[in-house]
């Protein structure tokens, strides 16, 4: 019973807490999302060739451009 009773809690907790609207998130600290970084990956890979064996060096190459994309369209 004490269970049941500590899970309403923090169910109550987590609807509390106030959600920011998505555009405040974008404009303050947007990161690249998950999404975009494997579609900037899959160009890359296909940049290369199609060769197969090198997904992490395309998936970090993509994070780090779409990261740069990021800071300039910032400044």
């Amino acid at each position: 019973m004490v269970t049941k009773n500590k899970r309403k809690v923090v169910d109550l907790e987590l609807h509390a807490i106030p959600r920011q609207h998505q555009a405040d998130e974008t404009t303050v600290c947007r990161t690249p999302s998950h999404e975009e970084i494997r579609r900037r990956a899959y160009e890359v890979y296909l940049e290369r060739g199609d060769l197969p064996g090198d997904e992490l060096d395309d998936w970090l190459r993509a994070e780090r451009e779409l990261q740069k994309v990021v800071l300039f369209a910032r400044d």
